[in-house]
């Protein structure tokens, strides 16, 4: 691939799968990488062929070793600014994915790397992977998101402690941690296991999925009574689909489920 669209794309069955492909830089996240990133996801919402994404990086050393330092040597203190923005606009369509997004953590997954990561649902780390936020020890802090999405998926205490020693994880200490969901048995590739493990999502109903992804990710910012609004709200969307009829018909016959997403 060229760097002006980095990033190489396969499909298998449902499940979308796209790879940071500069290994020569560690998978680092340019500009032409966030706006490739933010493309995809763009247009993946409104695939109905895609039930599932996995993002994953070229080679076994880097899923994404965080920002292109050779191309941030270049910029400027506004250009520096205009990268947040960059990140918040092409980073947000994952984050906000109806469709489940999950990484494939091949190497290392370090600043802008891991905040890659965090924007998935999902995440499945090779036995070899590394992860971490160095921000503080470069003089800056996470602006991807780390400071916001970390804690609320280890903690507050365990987050800062990340943060504020630039402690790298182990896969071993990710999965315990609860940042990572599956470690990825030696010898076995990650995108592989990934694609395995996630087999009852590409074949499960997409609609359900989107309204509890939604139901989940917005209750995260509300109370308790109004996210169980947020619930029913999102329940609502599933009752006249041909999917929930579907689910039924298969219980009662003894047959798996063929779902549509209908």
């Amino acid at each position: 691939m060229t760097d002006a669209f980095p990033i190489r794309i396969e499909q298998r069955g449902g499940v979308a799968i796209w790879t940071i492909d500069r290994p020569d830089r560690m998978n680092a996240m340019s500009r032409a990488v966030l706006s490739a990133l933010g493309s995809l996801a763009r247009d993946a919402a409104k695939n109905a062929s895609i039930r599932a994404i996995v993002v994953t990086g070229a080679g076994d050393r880097a899923f994404c070793a965080g920002a292109d330092l050779k191309e941030r040597q270049a910029m400027t203190d506004d250009d520096v600014r205009a990268q947040l923005d960059l990140y918040r606009s092409e980073l947000g369509p994952i984050d906000q994915s109806p469709k489940p997004v999950i990484a494939a953590i091949n190497g290392v997954a370090v600043g802008g790397g891991l905040e890659l990561a965090l924007l998935c649902d999902l995440r499945v780390a090779a036995a070899h992977a590394e992860l971490g936020l160095p921000e503080t020890s470069l003089g800056i802090i996470p602006g991807a998101g780390g400071t916001q999405r970390l804690p609320r998926i280890v903690g507050e205490a365990r987050a800062k402690e990340m943060v504020l020693l630039a402690r790298r994880l182990s896969a071993a200490e990710a999965l315990a941690w609860g940042l990572v969901n599956r470690v990825t048995p030696l010898g076995r590739s990650v995108v592989d296991d990934a694609v395995e493990w996630i087999r009852p999502i590409a074949e499960g109903a997409p609609i359900a999925q989107a309204a509890a992804l939604e139901a989940i990710d917005r209750g995260l910012d509300v109370n308790l009574e109004t996210g169980l609004l947020l619930e029913k709200v999102q329940y609502e969307r599933t009752i006249a689909t041909e999917d929930r009829r579907e689910a039924l018909a298969a219980f009662a016959a003894k047959r798996p489920p063929r779902f549509q997403g209908r």
